[in-house]
């Protein structure tokens, strides 16, 4: 029997302290001179939780994990997530940053434990965030669900944010790139 393996690749990244905040007045309604909610600028904290996210680029599926730290033990929880859902014999591709976490100590001996290509890391240059495509997911979530966002609660924070989780990946998209890389003029490039 021929087994065949395959690569899967995610573009990661970690959101962290993205705040939980409750209005302490209710919102105005508009009214027929206001055609806009208004809101007070007072506000109640609750204080901050986590999201770190992958996106599958071949399938554009989001899988995500909110914590209320970001630390080596969240980072190996979202591991053990994407170990358990891809079957074994498949390597685990991430595109991710230089973040302390991801080569801490706590990690490679998870790492360790695993066969050895189960996970790659791909670390791109440092100052390379923009080439992450996890980024405009992050800025795209952030317009769409987190921008002026009120819970009554960092459980309701969670929750919310797990919900546009299971919207995104009711219709998920794949993610294409349209630049060409020999429309470059290599001179120009140099001096950026």
């Amino acid at each position: 029997m021929e087994v065949n393996y395959a690569s899967i690749t995610f573009s990661y990244d970690g959101k962290p302290g993205i705040q939980a905040i409750a209005n302490k007045y209710p919102d105005y309604n508009p009214t027929e001179e206001n055609g806009y909610i208004r809101r007070d600028y007072e506000y109640m904290r609750f204080g901050t939780l986590s999201l770190l996210e992958g996106i599958d680029l071949l399938t554009g599926e989001a899988i995500p994990l909110v914590s209320q730290t970001h630390k080596s033990s969240d980072f190996i929880k979202f591991l053990k997530i994407l170990d358990a859902k891809y079957p074994e014999g498949n390597t685990i591709r991430l595109i991710l940053d230089n973040h302390s976490t991801h080569t801490s100590k706590e990690t490679r001996q998870f790492l360790a434990a695993l066969p050895e290509d189960r996970f790659v890391f791909v670390f791109p240059p440092t100052y390379t965030s923009w080439l992450n495509m996890i980024e405009s997911f992050f800025s795209k979530m952030t317009k769409q669900m987190l921008k002026s966002i009120r819970v009554k609660s960092k459980d309701e924070l969670s929750e919310r944010i797990y919900r546009y989780f299971d919207e995104i990946n009711a219709n998920p998209i794949i993610y294409h790139w349209t630049y060409k890389m020999d429309e470059i003029d290599l001179d120009e490039t140099a001096t950026i």
